[in-house]
């Protein structure tokens, strides 16, 4: 059996969870070039955090957020000038026979509160629990579950017909 922190290992859990930590990476950055950067960086802190262990994906997705922000502050002036428009940031990488639902779900998403969508995109492509959102964002457990629960009612009222 091999230990946690060899290459093989890495490489396995990698695989295993990068999609979904991108997928957040995209949602707390303005740019794919920004989400890339942030998850890179996350992921070796993370590592290095857990002792070049498996971290724990709430860990990843607290050092994602933390690392967006901190991106965000530093580089508020430049934003103006660099960011790229709306339409061209996706959150999924849609097949020929999905692209149009995609589009849908994902103009859907934008258009719910960003603490509301936050929280989705964690529960949903994240796998996190309620407990591990409210510990991610910093909020309590019921809270975390409420915002969950109000974005799938607007998600809902948005979607309705919209995708059949």
């Amino acid at each position: 059996m091999q230990n946690d922190s060899s290459p093989d290992n890495w490489c396995e859990w990698l695989e295993a969870n990068s999609s979904r930590f991108l997928l957040f990476a995209r949602q707390q950055t303005r740019t794919e070039t920004d989400a890339e950067d942030v998850l890179q960086d996350s992921l070796v802190e993370s590592w290095r955090r857990a002792g070049n262990r498996r971290p724990k994906p709430a860990l990843v997705f607290t050092t994602i957020r933390r690392r967006a922000i901190d991106l965000g502050r530093s580089h508020e002036r430049r934003l103006a000038r660099e960011l790229v428009s709306e339409s061209e940031k996706t959150w999924f990488e849609p097949d020929i026979e999905t692209r149009d639902s995609n589009r849908v779900l994902e103009s859907a998403v934008r258009t719910l509160p960003p603490d509301q969508a936050e929280v989705l995109v964690l529960k949903t492509w994240g796998e996190l629990t309620f407990r591990e959102i409210a510990e991610t964002l910093g909020i309590p457990q019921n809270t975390a579950a409420s915002r969950y629960r109000y974005a799938l009612e607007e998600l809902r009222k948005c979607l309705k017909g919209a995708l059949l």
